[in-house]
């Protein structure tokens, strides 16, 4: 990251020109149309967290208040309206019933922008999937919004434990939003509940949907001209125009406090073979990556420096190493510490304070091992991603 990050950049626009983008953009139009327009103040998540005691309206604060998106009535109109456009180009209407199974903020919103679409909406929230089972089934659901690996799990879970079938509760459309989805879990989901299923690009700040796409191979399609681009990694430059590595940046003309703000989304598109030209006019890949200071973890943004502040404060904590998976439906998330002295390995005082300062941290469920070995010399945490979606802490170290 640069040093004029959060800064106003001139990039030869005129006075007052707040952002705005290029007229001539198109959809998607981070993939090169314009020079960039601007200027822009670029920002990120830890950005958003430290404006949150100015921010003023309606807050969409992240579950660690990491992020903070200010929202103004008008701005949360026009994030319905985006998300209700969004749900109608997955072939959502007025015969329809909605249950959102997402976290908040982004549940609430979601709900409320079905209702203006479908006949019915309600948000029930992700956890629990017999619950989510009989809510589908009381309210007479034919739409379910869900993350990618909750609607797996579900599906996981009405075979292996509950032995029901799948066709039984009668969805029309599948919506999968908020996470990375493993490879074919689109038509999988098709094919079990024998309903239309799309992915939604949300926004990881306001939680309202961006983009969307009916299959896996497809690109993303925009749901409004010039918001999402792509970037530069390692400068605060748009469009990218490096190697096929770019960053999606959000640009939220019209926003009332934010309409001059370019925001890094932390999440990355690469293209096959590695060129930028392989990012066609107007197309916006769906991220298969993030990259930066926080990791996403079943639909949720885990903040790595917050991880290391905290256990710094712990006596005795050497390192650590945070380690991500997805054997099975869901991502696994297992937080390793060294000690510097061997007195602390087997003591079970210093491992419950260690378990209690993460679930202060997050609603992750992080599970805590100790290492056996010690290790005198401090050295800093590391991210261990085996699902290969974290490229790195550093943007400019990434190629």
């Amino acid at each position: 990251m640069t040093a004029a990050r959060g800064a106003a950049r001139d990039s030869g626009a005129g006075p007052g020109s707040g952002g705005q983008p290029d007229s001539g953009a198109g959809p998607g139009s981070g993939g090169r149309p314009d020079s960039g327009a601007g200027p822009y103040r670029w920002l990120t998540r830890d950005d958003l967290g430290a404006a949150a005691a100015s921010a003023g309206g309606l807050l969409h604060v992240s579950p660690d208040v990491s992020a903070v998106y200010p929202l103004a009535p008008a701005d949360r109109a026009a994030e319905e309206e985006r998300t209700a456009g969004a749900l109608r180009a997955a072939g959502v209407g007025g015969r329809d019933r909605v249950v959102v199974a997402l976290a908040e903020p982004a549940g609430a919103l979601w709900a409320s922008a079905a209702s203006r679409v479908a006949a019915a909406a309600a948000s029930v929230g992700p956890r629990g999937r017999m619950r989510l089972h009989h809510a589908l089934s009381a309210l007479g659901a034919t739409t379910l919004i869900a993350t990618p690996t909750g609607a797996m799990d579900f599906l996981a879970r009405l075979h292996l434990e509950f032995l029901l079938d799948p066709l039984d509760l009668g969805l029309r459309h599948i919506v999968l939003t908020g996470e990375i989805a493993s490879k074919r879990t689109l038509g999988h989901l098709a094919g079990e509940f024998d309903a239309e299923v799309h992915e939604v690009y949300s926004s990881p700040f306001s939680g309202g949907a961006l983009a969307w796409r009916a299959s896996e191979d497809a690109p993303l399609t925009p749901l409004a001209d010039g918001l999402l681009r792509l970037a530069a990694l390692g400068k605060d430059e748009l469009p990218a125009e490096d190697a096929g590595t770019a960053e999606l940046v959000i640009t939220p003309t019209g926003h009332s406090t934010l309409g001059d703000a370019a925001l890094r989304t932390g999440q990355v598109v690469r293209s096959a073979d590695g060129a930028a030209t392989a990012f066609p006019m107007g197309a916006i890949p769906a991220p298969a990556h993030t990259v930066g200071d926080h990791v996403l973890v079943r639909g949720v943004w885990l903040s790595l420096p917050r991880i290391g502040r905290t256990l710094a404060k712990i006596d005795g904590v050497a390192r650590w190493e945070l380690g991500l998976s997805r054997q099975g439906t869901l991502d696994a998330a297992t937080l390793t510490v060294t000690f510097n002295r061997p007195s602390l390995v087997g003591n079970p005082m210093w491992r419950s304070r260690l378990q209690e300062s993460m679930r202060a941290l997050t609603p992750i469920a992080l599970k805590v091992e100790i290492a056996p070995e010690v290790a005198e010399t401090p050295a800093p945490g590391m991210v261990s991603d085996l699902r290969g979606h974290h490229l790195g802490r550093d943007r400019a170290l990434v190629t």
